[in-house]
């Protein structure tokens, strides 16, 4: 049985998952073209901007089995003080030498670059999807979600890998949890609500872009995210926004806060494999008079409205939004096990952890 390492092969590294993994093991891949763009150098921004990156696949007998991108975040590097080099998109089948021939690849990338560490997973910037599963093992996730099977840590693990970092997500089962109730925020003070629909898109996900960047600036390994960045990612949001769900805060006319929660796109793209084809059309109708289910894909409070009572309001409005849209699942992506207050927020929501997820790293000293 042959294995072959390829470079810089789209095709393969789309196809890699859906060889690698099982229809138990939950797994939904973005959108083919997203993924394209993604590793587009003229079109991702963070390879405009100069940051190296390289990517492969791993094919046994001439079929992909497994993939993974590596490439060094200048801007990230500078801020923190770090010469870290990333890696994303790790997916492989339970095969001990492919895993072997994409790490290494991966790794000698680092050191080629002159970077003392490698950690990931990070797919690829802070609006896309981190970590790996390392618990919860064949749940049904959400969009941005990671979703991998329990060999995959141990890949990481038998190839000098460690884990830290740890994350969890959530889902609330909206029909059934205890009402939420947070102090409202009144409008005569100057808050004001303004959702994010078709018509005023561009204007609020920049003030979301700017609640995100003032509200994350604290937070490990975050890099504020440039405009051209934010758009490249949130772009896509337009065409399946529900307007009752996202919105911005403003208070006395400035962007303090911000909740995007989209529905669930991953019955649709498993439905297509996904693929956009002749037959995308139909599903999505199915998928518009059937959704049910919807995720946070992230919610941010400007620094100096921590504590003030603020996330507690936008959360108990979104979910007073969903229950009248009648949603009856919400997801909630990533929280790090070390984020008190979030979590302190799932526990009165009534949300319950989904997965279990690590950042991995090998010192390349």
């Amino acid at each position: 049985m042959t294995l072959e390492l390829r470079q810089g092969d789209v095709a393969a590294f789309f196809d890699a998952p859906f060889n690698a993994y099982r229809p138990s093991d939950g797994y939904v891949s973005p959108l083919r073209s997203d993924i394209v763009r993604m590793l587009d150098p003229a079109k991702n921004p963070l390879w405009i901007a100069g940051n190296p990156f390289a990517f492969w696949s791993a094919h046994r007998d001439g079929r992909p089995i497994g993939r993974i991108v590596a490439h060094v975040h200048r801007e990230s590097n500078a801020l923190h003080g770090a010469q870290r080099a990333q890696f994303g998109f790790f997916d492989c089948a339970d095969d001990a030498d492919a895993a072997r021939l994409l790490l290494d690849a991966a790794t000698d990338f680092a050191r080629v670059q002159g970077q003392r560490e490698l950690v990931g997973n990070f797919n690829l910037t802070a609006m896309q999807q981190a970590g790996v599963q390392t618990d919860g093992f064949g749940v049904r996730g959400y969009t941005d979600m990671v979703v991998n099977p329990r060999h995959v840590p141990r890949l990481l693990e038998a190839n000098g890998f460690e884990r830290f970092f740890p994350m969890s997500t959530f889902e609330l089962d909206l029909a059934t949890a205890t009402a939420f109730k947070a102090r409202p925020l009144d409008p005569a003070t100057g808050f004001d609500f303004a959702p994010i629909a078709p018509a005023s898109f561009a204007a609020r996900m920049e003030e979301a872009r700017i609640v995100l960047n003032d509200g994350f600036a604290a937070n490990p390994m975050f890099v504020p995210l440039t405009a051209d960045e934010f758009q490249f990612q949130a772009g896509e949001m337009m065409s399946i926004l529900d307007p009752r769900l996202s919105s911005v805060l403003l208070h006395e006319g400035r962007p303090i806060g911000t909740i995007i929660c989209i529905p669930d796109l991953n019955g649709l793209l498993a439905a297509t494999r996904s693929r956009i084809g002749l037959t995308t059309p139909y599903h999505y109708l199915r998928y518009r008079l059937r959704r049910r289910r919807a995720v946070i894909i992230f919610y941010s409070v400007a620094s100096d409205m921590h504590g003030q009572g603020v996330m507690g309001a936008m959360l108990a409005r979104t979910v007073a939004a969903l229950r009248k849209a009648r949603y009856e699942r919400l997801g909630i992506t990533w929280i790090a096990d070390g984020n008190a207050a979030s979590l302190r927020q799932m526990e009165r929501l009534g949300a319950k952890p989904l997965q279990k997820l690590h950042l991995y790293r090998k010192d390349l000293a």
